[in-house]
């Protein structure tokens, strides 16, 4: 840790994540799990939106497709919903000719 004397006299202290990568910011205040499942929801569901959109899927027909309600989707479609599951991602990507993958990746 090292200190910066302003002209003033008053010792700032550096910020000790000057340098450092976001996600090492993330891991050391313990967030990095929680704020990566909450961006991959919101890509997940910006994906499935898009191929609604290509596919000229209503959320209507969606559902439909999935045997579930018009509710369920748009929970599925909701970015701030992290209570949707796999399996109903996977009910959404097939319903739209996609298949979802999910994988294990080295940190």
């Amino acid at each position: 840790m090292w200190y910066i004397t302003c002209e003033m006299g008053t010792e700032l202290r550096r910020n000790r994540h000057d340098g450092s990568s976001l996600n090492s910011l993330l891991r050391e205040d313990g967030l990095y799990e929680e704020v990566t499942a909450a961006a991959t929801k919101r890509v997940l569901a910006w994906q499935i939106g898009q191929a609604m959109k290509r596919s000229r899927v209503s959320k209507t027909d969606l559902a439909k497709r999935m045997k579930t309600s018009r509710a369920a989707v748009d929970r599925l479609l909701d970015p701030e919903n992290a209570s949707v599951t796999l399996r109903t991602m996977g009910q959404a990507a097939s319903a739209l000719g996609k298949r979802l993958t999910v994988k294990l990746e080295p940190v």
